[in-house]
């Protein structure tokens, strides 16, 4: 059986995404809890927006929007070859597995730590190991619960509009359908994740998500524009892996035209 799956080349892409997919989810979640000045990366002072009546507004941003992009592209790939049964269900594992890792962090951060282990780093500025550890696997419920919410919608609604503006244009304008159902995606990812993170977990002011929201916003428009080139260059790639003979039958049978021989692809529907 594995030597079968190892042959076949559609099913060992197919594995490749999913393994990127969710570990470029996971690592995102865990690297989010550090907060970045954008403006400071280009040598420029913090910008001070004034939005919904929100003044000092910057794009202070989590770090895990520096790899929440290419989720997107990832998705915009594997719904063009393998439809949106595939999409949905490697968005199904990746969901599963990081609320697996976080259930993880939070008996690690539970577990009674060893005295020595607890300043074993003084040296460098850190007095306390098991409040540092806290402060980085730690976060609060409502933001993992949000961005959880937030990024299955997301995958579902992304997926949605791609193959709604797939069966309007065929296999043409690939950057039409990909950025489009990305930046509508990104929409609403933007707001569930503050939506619930910070207006019912944390009281913030309906004035504050939007501001908030809108600056996260223009970043991932500005990202998604800016990738959309990517999704060219992988879907070369992947035609020269597969061969364009294999490619174009995969991109058929995920748009639900036929059902493939060579493998099990997840159709649409």
């Amino acid at each position: 059986m594995i030597h079968n799956i190892l042959k076949d080349k559609p099913t060992k892409l197919f594995l490749g995404f999913t393994a990127f997919f969710v570990a470029n989810a996971l690592i995102a979640e865990c690297i989010g809890t550090k907060i970045f000045s954008l403006e400071k990366i280009f040598g420029m002072q913090p910008s001070g927006f004034t939005l919904f009546g929100q003044s000092g507004l910057s794009f202070n941003l989590t770090c895990g929007v520096l790899l929440w992009p290419l989720e997107f592209v990832m998705t915009d790939i594997v719904n063009e070859y393998y439809g949106p049964k595939a999409v949905r269900r490697i968005s199904y594992t990746a969901v599963i597995l990081i609320s697996y890792a976080f259930l993880m962090f939070y008996g690690a951060i539970h577990v009674p730590a060893a005295d020595f282990w607890i300043s074993t780093n003084t040296s460098k500025g850190i007095p306390d190991m098991q409040n540092a550890f806290n402060g980085i696997f730690g976060q609060g419920m409502w933001i993992i619960f949000g961005s959880l919410v937030a990024f299955l919608v997301s995958q579902i609604v992304d997926v949605t509009v791609f193959h709604r503006i797939k069966k309007v244009t065929g296999e043409k304008k690939v950057w039409l359908r990909a950025t489009g159902s990305t930046l509508v995606s990104q929409l609403i990812d933007s707001f569930i994740v503050l939506s619930i993170a910070f207006k019912l977990g944390s009281n913030w002011t309906w004035p504050m998500i939007f501001a908030v929201g809108t600056m996260n916003y223009i970043y991932k428009f500005t990202v998604a524009i800016i990738l959309t080139p990517a999704i060219y260059f992988v879907e070369q790639r992947i035609e020269k892996y597969l061969g364009k003979e294999t490619a174009h039958k995969m991109k058929r049978a995920a748009m639900g035209e036929e059902t493939d021989n060579f493998m099990n692809i997840p159709t649409a529907g």
